[in-house]
């Protein structure tokens, strides 16, 4: 199966986000994607960051994740997801802090700072340090329909969705169809 990486795929506000938010159904086993098991997606993922990502601005062009630092890679993702979902569901443990302190030190060891470009883990472990130390952990928000992690932005903190052209319109047309289907029951 052949992906593409739309800007939709990078509406978690940051790029440590966009990453965690690569395995697709994360919680339903039968239908679970992750979108890092096919290397080439994982290669053209660094290309889409470097597009569409909200921190390209910081980081710059991305190169991709190089084969000797996959696991360690697919190591933070997890590490990743794991504290920041707690943290919005109020459950966070310095456990899952160290787990993520630990994945984004080993990557960060493996690349000297200075290179002319940075490669995808090595942003992914900064943002996901950034994300960890932020004064506003308030705006980190799951997506009640795809149960993606996002950063909620907005003035007043009233997103919803990750994306509302996505995971917003199909939430919407659901309700619409639910109330045709009751009317036409009564």
């Amino acid at each position: 199966m052949t992906f593409s990486w739309t800007p939709h795929r990078f509406s978690g506000g940051a790029l440590a986000l966009d990453v965690a938010n690569s395995v697709i159904l994360r919680f339903d086993p039968q239908r679970r994607i992750d979108r890092y098991a096919d290397p080439v997606a994982l290669r053209d993922f660094a290309a889409a960051a470097t597009r569409f990502s909200a921190e390209k601005a910081l980081f710059g062009p991305l190169e991709p994740v190089a084969p000797e630092n996959h696991d360690a890679f697919l190591a933070l993702r997890e590490a990743t997801d794991r504290h920041f979902r707690a943290e919005v569901l109020g459950a966070s443990s310095s456990e899952g802090l160290a787990d993520l302190l630990d994945a984004a030190s080993v990557i960060i060891r493996r690349h000297p700072a200075g290179a002319t470009r940075t490669a995808l883990d090595a942003a992914t472990a900064r943002s996901a340090l950034m994300l960890a130390t932020a004064s506003e952990p308030q705006r980190l928000k799951i997506c009640p329909n795809c149960q993606w992690l996002f950063l909620d932005r907005s003035r007043n903190r009233s997103r919803t969705w990750c994306d509302m052209t996505v995971c917003g319109n199909r939430a919407k047309a659901s309700r619409h169809y639910q109330r045709q289907k009751k009317e036409l029951t009564a």
